[in-house]
């Protein structure tokens, strides 16, 4: 390039010069440019005389100097500007190929300035994309140019917006055999009917009233090398009481597994192999996203779910298989221990089975399939059924309106548990209908740049047989315990629903203040009334599943020397949290 500029830098010189040369020697005294030309004399017949060439001007050196000048430079650019071909050849790094086949026109130098943030799930990054394909190209040696690496799954879009999904873009301590990760949830519930015993109910995310408590404080991250990979994440907090309480199967048999899984919200190990979009086998304690929302109230819309999530597993103890046969579609079979279980609550474990497809950046389909389990403590022949789906639509984004995103979510669930005495169909001889039906919406807007947003939604179920029903902790009552005050027997009614408004401030992708009210209601007693659900004296009357008696041991003998716990129909909460994710 700066070869041919060199030559037109010379023609244009050359021109300038002839041009200048002339009429700057025709102008080098004003006065001559005023005055006729003088006569010229006769020709002569001897040999003409050699006249000495008259001086340069002041302006025509000028102009030469100038000229000089130029020219020196134009060879210096040219000598800079053209190295050896073969050099060339050596230093020139491959270009990277993005997923929508376009070539990236970042320098290579800056690929790795590229902020995290930016990138997001939208694409691989330019310097992932560089690594891949000089790996490549070195494993191939001289053979040429290598495959194209697999796309990452799910990395042609950024689904930060998803409920379920964490909305960081970039970790800020990653390195490359660990990423780890921080969580902590802080909130303060204040509960309009102010029971006495600060406790609620019915719920699988707040747990007391009108104080300050840490809900889970979790610490670990994601191990990751030679394709080897683990994740762990901690649960401190009120987590680490509530979410065992909600499981039976501890009560089968030895060691306690309650108390060995306490403080563990995730632990796995497992491999990654390098078939399709990739294939991960991991065994151990994973998330099931059963009922869409994320365990973790940072990656969610809303702080209290409704009943269709709050009501299904959290957890699986067992293996899955994560295939991903396009970037777009991910197959996840489960061999797990039971129903949100650390372990089998009879001699049959359960199977399970989840779709994701995300054909593109505004759509989410997923699907959740159950089946085969024995989930009834003691109570075998008892198989569980359930499907949970859901569907994500983002259906506005514009970044530069102060209504930034819009989106919404509809899922629904339907199962049922037949034989031990009960069954799918309805009431007939094998037993009473035992089922579970319901579903929830959310609609979500976002504002100016995505820093604020508000969240309205809410769902239903019905659930006879009230075996999916979170049980009220009355007198210290656990999943293993039972209580007289909420039976779960077959045929057991429960409907419910609810409806909730939330708000968050974002100022920062780490960080999440959010204000919820909730309203929920039931067609039995269930949230906790003003008088609570702890027996005076606190829990000291008995077993948690007996009655408990003012004075004597059960059977109290009269209701007067009976205590009841206050319950009531509807329930009206105020959430307000401090979320933060690193």
């Amino acid at each position: 390039m700066f070869k041919h500029k060199g030559r037109l830098f010379r023609m244009l010189l050359a021109a300038l010069l002839c041009a200048g040369l002339v009429p700057n020697r025709l102008l080098a005294d004003d006065k001559e440019t005023t005055n006729p030309p003088p006569k010229t004399a006769p020709a002569k017949d001897d040999a003409p005389k050699m006249e000495a060439p008259a001086p340069l001007t002041e302006r025509e050196r000028w102009m030469l100097d100038r000229m000089e000048q130029l020219e020196k430079r134009v060879a210096e650019l040219e000598s800079k500007s053209n190295p050896p071909a073969t050099a060339a050849t050596e230093i020139s790094p491959p270009h990277p190929t993005l997923p929508n086949g376009s070539i990236s026109s970042l320098p290579t130098g800056a690929a790795s300035a590229v902020p995290a943030a930016e990138a997001g799930t939208n694409a691989i990054p330019t310097d992932r994309a560089v690594a891949l394909a000089t790996a490549q190209a070195t494993e191939k040696g001289k053979s040429g140019a290598g495959k194209a690496p697999a796309t990452e799954p799910f990395a042609f879009a950024d689904f930060t917006w998803l409920t379920g999904n964490a909305r960081t873009k970039e970790s800020p301590m990653d390195t490359k055999f660990f990423t780890p990760e921080i969580r902590a949830d802080v909130d303060y519930v204040y509960d309009f009917a102010h029971p006495k015993d600060d406790t609620i109910g019915g719920s699988s995310e707040v747990f007391r009233s009108n104080e300050v408590h840490v809900t889970q404080l979790g610490v670990g991250g994601d191990f990751h090398y030679d394709n080897v990979r683990a994740r762990l994440m901690t649960q401190f907090g009120l987590y680490s009481q509530t979410t065992p309480r909600n499981d039976a199967s501890p009560a089968r048999g030895q060691w306690n597994l309650d108390n060995a899984y306490r403080y563990i919200s995730e632990a796995y190990g497992g491999y990654h192999f390098n078939v399709l979009h990739g294939i991960n086998v991991d065994a151990g304690i994973f998330m099931s996203y059963v009922g869409l929302f994320s365990y973790y109230q940072f990656d969610n819309w809303a702080y209290q779910p409704s009943y269709v999530s709050s009501n299904t597993p959290w957890f699986f103890n067992g293996v899955r298989v994560q295939i991903f046969p396009t970037e777009h579609l991910k197959i996840e079979p489960w061999f797990v221990n039971g129903w949100q279980s650390y372990g089998r609550f009879n001699n049959r474990p359960g199977v399970g089975l989840q779709v994701l497809w995300r054909p593109n950046g505004w759509l989410s389909v997923l699907g959740n399939q159950y089946a085969l389990g024995e989930d009834a403590l003691n109570t075998p022949g008892r198989v569980r059924y359930h499907t949970d789906d859901s569907i994500q639509v983002k259906y506005y984004d514009n970044q530069e309106n102060f209504l930034s995103k819009a989106a919404f979510s509809l899922t629904g669930d339907m199962g049922c548990e037949h034989g031990g005495g009960v069954s799918c169909a309805g009431n007939s001889k094998k037993g009473p209908k035992q089922s579970f039906l319901g579903y929830m919406v959310y609609n979500r807007l976002w504002f100016d740049r995505d820093k604020y947003a508000l969240t309205i939604g809410g769902g239903q179920i019905n659930n006879p047989g009230r075996y999916l029903v979170l049980l009220p902790p009355i007198n210290g009552a656990t999943a293993a315990s039972g209580t007289p005050y909420f039976t779960e027997n077959p045929g057991d009614p429960y409907k419910a629903w609810d409806v909730s408004g939330t708000f968050d401030w974002m100022p920062s992708q780490y960080i999440t203040f959010r204000w919820e009210y909730n309203h929920r209601a039931a067609n039995v007693p269930y949230f906790s009334g003003s008088g609570g659900v702890t027996p005076p004296g606190g829990n000291t009357f008995g077993a948690p599943g007996s009655t408990v008696c003012f004075s004597g041991a059960p059977p109290c003998g009269s209701l007067a020397n009976t205590w009841f716990p206050d319950l009531r129909k509807t329930e009206n909460r105020l959430n307000m949290a401090i979320l933060v994710k690193f």
